[in-house]
């Protein structure tokens, strides 16, 4: 289970380079649900962690499933909107990140075969064409 964010800022969206599987590729501020995390806490925490700016979320873009064709690993992702607030310019970023990016829809397009995984042009894409829908979908069920 993973999640990820979408940061939109004057048209420009909210990426960061890092390596997977010994290539350079571009991906939303994304990652791992960790146990006893809610998603929502898990997608500010990965935001924060990976570009050093807190994200709010707002709505759900979507849920997507892929899977990885080479290690066949399935992923499902929820996909949060939302804006930023304090950039905290001075903290380190994970390991696995080599720079915070900001790119047009046309230059990630351009990119797609740079890409982490169809899915970050998908989550973007859907939420340009105004999937949003309300954080009350997520329960946490004790």
């Amino acid at each position: 289970m993973t999640v990820a964010a979408v940061a939109e800022q004057d048209g420009h969206f909210l990426l960061v380079q890092e390596r997977s599987g010994g290539r350079v590729v571009f991906n939303q501020p994304a990652g791992h649900l960790e146990d006893n995390e809610s998603l929502i806490d898990a997608v500010v925490r990965e935001t924060l962690e990976e570009t050093a700016w807190h994200f709010a979320p707002t709505s759900i873009t979507g849920v997507y499933r892929w899977r990885h064709p080479v290690s066949q690993h399935t992923y499902m992702r929820v996909t949060f909107a939302g804006h930023l607030e304090e950039h905290l310019a001075e903290q380190a970023l994970d390991p696995d990140i080599e720079q915070v990016v900001w790119m047009s829809i046309e230059e990630i397009r351009r990119r797609r075969e740079q890409l982490r995984s169809p899915m970050v042009l998908r989550n973007i894409e859907d939420y340009l064409m105004g999937a949003a829908y309300p954080l009350s979908l997520l329960a946490d069920v004790e």
